[in-house]
C-alpha cells in the first residue's frame, strides 16, 4: 500500500488496517533489524511484537514528515537502546546461535559444509562488533541503505557512519584473519 493511502487511513482513524499493511510490509525486515540488535530469536521475536504495539499507539501522532518506513525502524532502533537500559537485558542474558540456510543451488556436501562454517564465521563476527558498528554493518550491507539513510535512521552525522562502516570493516577484517590463523593451527 502507498504512503499516501497509509496516511489517509491514519486520518480516517483506521489504525487497525494500517498496522496490518505495515506488519505484512515490514514485520521480517523489522524482526531481521531487532536480532541484529539482540543477538536471540526468541527476545527479537518478542521486542518486534512490542515495537508494533508501540507502532500502533504512535499511528495517530505519524504526520508524515518521514517515510513510514523510516518511521517504524526510528520506533525499533530506540526501542532496542530501551531494552539494553532495561532490567530484563542487564539482568538476564538470554543467548541463541544463528541458524543459517544453505543456498538453494545444489553443492556438495562437502561445498556446503565449507560454505555453512564460512557464513557462520563471518556472521558471529559481525554480531560480536560493538553495536555501533554492527549497526551501521547491518543497515548498510543488509538492508543496503545509503549513508545519508542511515544518517537520518540514526540520528548521526554522515561522516560518523563512513568512520564506524571503515572501522567496523576493520575490525571484521582483523577478526577473520584472527579465525582463519586459528583455523590452520
Amino acid at each position: 500500500m502507498s504512503e499516501l493511502a497509509l496516511e489517509k487511513l491514519i486520518q480516517e482513524d483506521q489504525c487497525d488496517e494500517v498496522l496490518q499493511e505495515l506488519m505484512i510490509d515490514y514485520g521480517q525486515d523489522v524482526l531481521q533489524l531487532v536480532y541484529s540488535y539482540v543477538k536471540s530469536r526468541e527476545t527479537a521475536e518478542d521486542l518486534t511484537q512490542e515495537i508494533f504495539v508501540k507502532c500502533y499507539k504512535a499511528l495517530p501522532t505519524y504526520k508524515g514528515q518521514a517515510k513510514m518506513k523510516t518511521w517504524l525502524w526510528r520506533i525499533a532502533i530506540n526501542h532496542c537502546k530501551d531494552y539494553f537500559k532495561s532490567w530484563h537485558y542487564r539482568k538476564v542474558m538470554v543467548s541463541e546461535k544463528l541458524s543459517l540456510f544453505s543456498s538453494p543451488k545444489q553443492k556438495s556436501v562437502e561445498e556446503e559444509v565449507i560454505q555453512k562454517s564460512e557464513d557462520e564465521s563471518l556472521v558471529s563476527v559481525v554480531m560480536n562488533l560493538p553495536i555501533k558498528y554492527r549497526e551501521v554493518i547491518y543497515l548498510f550491507y543488509f538492508e543496503e541503505m545509503s549513508l545519508k539513510q542511515i544518517e537520518e535512521l540514526i540520528g548521526i552525522k554522515q561522516n560518523t557512519v563512513k568512520t564506524r562502516l571503515r572501522r567496523a570493516k576493520e575490525l571484521l577484517k582483523d577478526e577473520l584473519k584472527e579465525a582463519e590463523q586459528w583455523m590452520k593451527n
